[in-house]
């Protein structure tokens, strides 16, 4: 047992090394700028990566925007339970993201989306009508890459197919992406 949870958090540091800083910034920077304008950030995700983007929308939500002052515009998609199985039961369980975005999304807006396997259909069509309407795509995902990868403006991948660690991971990101906006100074101004 102590050597399966030793080797178990060897792999999980080797997945957090995984995690590209540049590329961390690069979005804590279209947070700022999506921030300054007033736009809506929508964050979605199933199973594990659906219980990340709840935690995520609330960090954002409360703690990183009673930090600034100024409210941040987020809504985790995968909150809405009556609306998502309403949608699943008259339509396909493919179309749950894709027709909240086409009543909220407008182009400068972002979606992200957390997913270990990159290619839940779900995901893929929500992201397809993203790209299509002008919106800002992001994507953690873990290393199988999956077709979100490609969709995907902006792409984080994780280098790790195991959904535990991708997932702990993914939750790393998310409170990097919140807590710059507590913790950074310049982020404040």
């Amino acid at each position: 047992m102590r050597e399966w949870i030793a080797n178990y958090i060897e792999a999980e540091k080797a997945s957090l090394d995984s995690i590209p800083v540049e590329q961390v910034e690069s979005i804590i920077l279209k947070f700022k700028e999506a921030h300054a304008e007033g736009r809506q950030i929508f964050v979605f995700g199933n199973g594990g990566s659906a219980s990340n983007a709840s935690h995520f929308a609330t960090d954002l939500g409360k703690g990183s925007s009673d930090a600034l002052g100024k409210r941040f515009r987020v809504l985790s998609l995968n909150d809405n339970v009556s609306w998502m199985t309403a949608i699943g039961n008259d339509y396909a369980y493919a179309d749950i993201y894709v027709r909240q975005l086409e009543n909220y999304g407008q182009a400068g807006d972002i979606a992200l989306t957390m997913s270990v396997s990159g290619s839940s259909p779900n995901l893929v069509k929500a992201f397809e009508w993203a790209n299509a309407n002008g919106l800002y795509t992001i994507a953690l995902v873990g290393g199988k890459r999956g077709k979100l990868a490609d969709l995907a403006k902006e792409t984080i991948v994780i280098d790790d197919t195991h959904y535990g660690r991708a997932e702990d991971c993914q939750m790393g990101i998310a409170h990097m992406l919140c807590y710059a906006f507590m913790e950074v100074d310049e982020l404040k101004a």
